[in-house]
């Protein structure tokens, strides 16, 4: 429902920055984002009521329960993000869990469709972090509907137009100016700012980083490609070929689970990892 709204907006900061000279967008890589909003989509339509179905038999055995009303509401949003920041952050430094977050960070943009760029296996991926909410008591619908306004929250952070904001929001919460040092493939942006919607969760965790230089967006190794099924799927198939080739079990797991980093130093060459 939200995504003619996302359209207004990819078209009002198109037509802005063009007035004013700037180059945010690219066909090419506008398009290579639009293809993995739609793979998105059509898996969504196909696994979304399978995955609601799973958060409502969760929660038959739910421990508490979480009070309906506003600030049952107010609960359930902080606790997904609170959840999302460790999801985000094990996508970051688990190779099987980057393989579907890389497409996310695969453009060399910074701009409102690159927020539309998400991995089309993203959401099986999703469901091992989010499942224990359930059980422990939220509401599925709650869950469904606090999650919505936590990814709308989420897409506008992904701008150049907006710079710094008032001091107490920069301290408190997710902006522009954090999210794109996210984005950022500068030494110092590497792996910082996991927060969707409250910077806190980097504050207290030792992962924040504020945008101090000129932020070089991608990959540290980009994969220069517009093809829609190698953007979403080509480190997955290298993960594959990697594990085929292992020599042991503990080998295997390792490829799996250490950070992509170390696996680009120790398993692949330089120009063939993404990370």
């Amino acid at each position: 429902m939200a995504l003619p709204v996302f359209a207004l907006f990819i078209v009002a900061e198109a037509t802005w920055t063009s007035f004013r000279g700037q180059s945010v967008y690219a066909i090419r890589d506008f398009g290579g984002s639009m293809s993995q909003l739609g793979i998105n989509i059509l898996v969504r339509f196909t696994i979304g009521g399978a995955l609601i179905g799973l958060h409502f038999w969760l929660y038959q055995f739910r421990v508490f329960e979480v009070p309906a009303g506003p600030w049952g509401w107010l609960l359930t949003f902080i606790t997904i993000d609170f959840v999302f920041y460790w999801y985000h952050r094990a996508q970051h430094r688990v190779r099987f869990l980057w393989c579907a977050h890389v497409v996310h960070h695969s453009s060399e943009h910074m701009n409102f469709g690159t927020a539309l760029r998400q991995s089309p296996t993203g959401p099986f991926t999703k469901v091992l972090f989010y499942w224990p909410l359930p059980l422990i008591g939220f509401d599925p619908l709650v869950i469904a509907s606090a999650g919505a306004i936590a990814t709308i929250y989420g897409f506008w952070t992904h701008t150049e137009v907006i710079k710094k904001l008032w001091a107490p929001i920069e301290w408190l919460f997710v902006t522009p100016s954090y999210h794109r040092a996210h984005h950022g493939s500068n030494p110092e942006y590497v792996d910082k700012n996991y927060g969707n919607f409250l910077i806190i969760w980097d504050r207290m965790f030792g992962t924040f980083q504020p945008e101090v230089a000129q932020v070089q967006y991608g990959l540290l190794t980009n994969i220069n490609t517009y093809n829609p099924w190698r953007i979403a799927f080509a480190e997955w198939l290298r993960l594959f070929r990697e594990s085929l080739a292992a020599r042991s079990s503990g080998q295997l797991w390792q490829l799996w689970l250490r950070p992509p980093r170390e696996q680009a130093k120790a398993y692949c060459a330089p120009d063939h990892c993404n990370r």
